[in-house]
């Protein structure tokens, strides 16, 4: 029974140190996991929408009717449109909508004494809505929305840890999403044409703070999201005579382009992270 005893004890001896050199590995090698949080948008209080009359490339004409006043003369607002009419005539826009975003990632990290070095790739969604919308005085909304299908990151991250358990790091690199942008109206007299869907590439940024246990570590990040969005255009035409096309007040009788003049999409992450370490 001593034999076996100090047999078990001598194997035990001789596990233990690579186990723990294992625990003791720091932020070294390649990890898998995920990011889970909630997307916040910048309040974009002075968005409106665009005009371009004589369909020139240039925006900032005003659509006018037959007599000449100002065909959206009711305004616009930051949001949905709940109906045709505006806030100043008694209607009501919906905020832009915060919500859940969710993305895997898979990444890889060399600890050099007290210092991190790593870059991290993501892939994801988030089911944020921005809109903005316009009303004509007919009365009748043109709404504009904008979301995310997917995006995709790949960013390098950098940051310090005071005892290899513990670290704190800032990440930035690029990001390449599907924007989905949309458009409506309950004017049912013009006809509006334009295509939706863009691939574009933008910025990622933010930081955090990674607590290992063992193979496993959780976090807390924060991320700034921006890509340009101002191809998006949309035009009203037919029939003759309607402000769209009303050439008599500086237009065309082709119709009218017009698009949202917000012409970044940018958006905050406050998001937990799991992983695990191989």
């Amino acid at each position: 029974m001593k034999i076996i005893a100090l047999a078990a004890g001598a194997a035990a001896a001789l596990v233990a140190p690579p186990a723990a050199a294992q625990e003791d590995a720091g932020f070294n090698g390649l990890y898998v996991g995920a990011a889970g949080g909630y997307d916040v948008q910048s309040n974009d209080r002075n968005s409106r929408i665009l005009f371009d009359r004589n369909l020139d490339g240039r925006y900032g004409d005003v659509v006018r009717t037959g007599s000449g006043a100002d065909a959206f003369g009711p305004g616009f607002c930051n949001g949905a449109a709940r109906n045709q009419l505006s806030p100043a005539n008694g209607g009501s826009c919906a905020n832009d909508r915060d919500d859940w975003a969710y993305y895997g990632r898979v990444g890889l990290d060399a600890q050099r004494g007290r210092l991190v070095v790593g870059v991290v790739g993501e892939f994801g969604t988030t089911n944020i809505t921005d809109s903005v919308t316009a009303f004509s005085g007919t009365p009748a909304s043109y709404v504009f929305s904008r979301g995310i299908d997917w995006e995709a990151g790949i960013r390098a991250r950098a940051g310090f840890t005071p005892n290899d358990t513990t670290l704190f790091y800032g990440t930035f690199g690029p990001g390449y999403a599907r924007i989905d942008r949309a458009f409506g109206s309950t004017n049912m007299t013009n006809t509006f044409t334009g295509s939706g869907k863009r691939n574009q590439f933008g910025i990622q940024g933010g930081g955090g703070v990674e607590q290992r246990i063992g193979r496993f570590s959780i976090g807390l990040e924060y991320l700034y999201h921006q890509y340009r969005d101002d191809d998006y255009v949309v035009r009203a035409a037919g029939p003759a005579g309607t402000p769209f096309t009303n050439a008599a007040n500086g237009g065309t009788t082709a119709g009218t382009d017009f698009r949202r003049s917000d012409e970044q999409f940018r958006w905050h992450s406050m998001r937990a992270t799991v992983g695990f370490r191989f």
